[in-house]
């Protein structure tokens, strides 16, 4: 198989010959079709994470090794299928969801695969789709998009249940209070089109970019707020009516979670999902008297990406813009997301597909 992998951090991509995988027991082998470009994949291959106050998290430390295939966001083609494998045939395309563990513990087996102590997440600490050929673990990991879009139904196995798992957790909310989302690139974009598949009509986008505001009301966001310099607290409040009791930061950057965390009213909830990096500061009684949750969201689970998809395949959930580029152009469309010319999601295409 041949990938465009990570070999040295901060390197270009380089396209190297792997051993192609042979699929055991449950195992399905799929022929990478489409693959979308994510955030992640940026921290993955700088090799870090950024804590805040002059600290790193390495990710090497944490037993991602090199060379990479990164991507995490696949359609595929099944190809092979393990002497166990049953469900899906040779042809079959799939969503393949990425967020594994090791398969037997609680969490596993409960398919909270993305809660497992010891992950084993495609594009992260097994190849991925900017590889040809990716394994997926069980049949249970794969999705049937059925008449979707297959560039855009790649993007649900991380953006879509991202932000779907993030939005149930401060579900349920009554559909014209303001639910405000940070960040409106292909994460907050999403988003949006998540929360109106729900029904909700009142959503507030916070992004620094014109473009990507602009593009968050195309979308359906009800009001946008600038998310740059000064005041971004007072006006956050101001679009809501008031104090909102829920928000998603989709960047979670020291910035973007103060001003988040200053705008929450009395009971609010802050969800941070995104990976920017950095840290906050609380003022320790005011989270008692003020009731206010602050809660993390990691990805999601087999039995959110199967829902996400039933909205999608309903009608219910508009397409978010994608672009596709050639398999061969990883790099090059890791590096425009690097820029932030990106706006809603690049996919990569496999010359297969």
């Amino acid at each position: 198989m041949r990938a465009w992998a990570v070999v040295e951090n901060e390197a270009p991509l380089a396209e190297i010959e792997l051993p192609t995988p042979e699929p055991k027991g449950t195992e399905v082998l799929l022929e990478t079709t489409y693959c979308g470009v994510c955030h992640s994949d940026l921290h993955i291959w700088e090799g870090r994470y950024d804590l805040g106050g002059g600290k790193v998290m390495n990710l090497k430390d944490r037993g991602l090794s090199l060379p990479l295939a990164m991507g995490h966001e696949i359609v595929g083609r099944v190809v092979k299928l393990g002497p166990q494998a049953s469900g899906v045939r040779v042809g079959d395309i799939r969503i393949v969801f990425p967020w594994l563990g090791c398969g037997t513990c609680a969490s596993c087996l409960a398919e909270e695969d993305n809660m497992c102590l010891t992950p084993q997440s495609l594009g992260v600490y097994r190849n991925g789709g900017y590889g040809t050929h990716v394994i997926a673990p069980h049949p249970r990991h794969l999705v049937d998009p059925g008449t979707l879009d297959p560039a855009i139904a790649a993007t649900y196995a991380c953006s879509g249940i991202t932000v779907y798992s993030a939005i149930n957790k401060v579900m349920p909310m009554p559909p014209d209070e303001p639910i405000v989302l940070v960040g409106a690139g292909g994460l907050g974009l999403q988003a949006i089109a998540v929360l109106k598949a729900l029904g909700h009509r009142a959503i507030v986008s916070v992004d620094i970019s014109a473009a990507k505001r602009e593009a968050a009301l195309a979308e359906g966001a009800t009001k946008v707020v600038d998310g740059s310099g000064e005041g971004v607290t007072k006006r956050i409040v101001e679009a809501c009516g008031g104090a909102p009791r829920a928000i998603i930061d989709l960047v979670n950057g020291s910035a973007s979670a103060r001003f988040a965390y200053d705008a929450l009213r009395k009971g609010g909830k802050l969800v941070m999902v995104g990976l920017f990096g950095g840290e906050l500061s609380l003022a320790l009684p005011l989270v008692p008297i003020k009731a206010l949750t602050v809660q993390g969201s990691y990805v999601g689970n087999p039995k959110e990406l199967r829902a996400l998809v039933a909205l999608a395949q309903g009608g219910k959930l508009p397409p978010i813009p994608v672009q596709t580029v050639p398999q061969r152009d990883a790099y090059q469309a890791l590096m425009r997301l690097r820029a932030g010319q990106v706006t809603g999601r690049l996919v990569l295409k496999a010359e297969a597909a």
